[in-house]
């Protein structure tokens, strides 16, 4: 970041009283108000739940001129567009008007909030899905296709096999929108795509996974540790 931004975003942060209202936990999340720049980024407060790899971070974006909020799972790390905000005073309304719930959302599953899209395609009570190993090739399963995530652009994570280890993992997405599952792996955190699992319903999905998964997590694991 730039020299004048740091101080600027600085100044701002030190006079903004709604940090010091942040209540000390949250739903079972943790506050921390560490301030950390990283390339463009500056990170001024978190609340994390380490027990259950989660966390939501408050951060300015020296790229866009703007303050966001990110929410991490596991290895899967994104922004929250219903909070971005050109100012410190907008992105304080934006939270104090939905940060409360989005944390509670975001620490407990709630079948409520699913899309019925997703409902109806039968992902929840999935029977394949709950035949899935709780490990398989040095991976744990991290999300469940029992309690898929919801992210953005209409896609929700189906299931998430997890390394922390090697910060590694491969999940299957759902996106509403498309009818499209797909799948996305990342090794060392870094993004890595495959359409070997792209489906439009679930029997095609389970045909793809019996024919790659196994291999896709042993190309995984290979690739990450050479």
């Amino acid at each position: 970041m730039k020299e004048e931004n740091i101080e600027r975003v600085t100044n701002e942060l030190d006079t903004w009283q709604y940090l010091n209202e942040l209540p000390d936990s949250l739903y079972g999340f943790t506050l921390d108000k560490s301030r950390n720049i990283d390339g463009n980024v500056y990170d001024f407060f978190s609340y994390t739940n380490k027990e259950a790899r989660k966390s939501a971070t408050a951060y300015y974006h020296e790229e866009t001129n703007e303050y966001k909020l990110r929410v991490k799972i596991g290895l899967t790390e994104f922004c929250r567009i219903e909070f971005i905000a050109p100012s410190l005073s907008v992105f304080e309304t934006l939270l104090k008007k939905q940060f409360s719930d989005m944390v509670k959302d975001f620490g407990t599953f709630n079948l409520d909030k699913v899309s019925i899209l997703l409902r109806d395609k039968h992902i929840i009570d999935w029977d394949y899905g709950k035949r899935l190993p709780e490990k398989l090739e040095g991976f744990s399963l991290f999300i469940h296709p029992s309690e898929p995530f919801h992210m953005t652009n209409g896609s929700y994570i189906v299931f998430d096999y997890c390394d922390f280890v090697i910060e590694s993992n491969f999940i299957i997405y759902y996106n509403v929108l498309r009818d499209e599952f797909y799948g996305e792996a990342r090794i060392r955190n870094i993004p890595d795509m495959t359409y070997d699992f792209d489906s439009n319903t679930l029997s095609e999905l389970e045909g793809r996974l019996d024919e790659h998964l196994v291999h896709r997590l042993q190309e995984i694991r290979k690739r990450a540790t050479m």
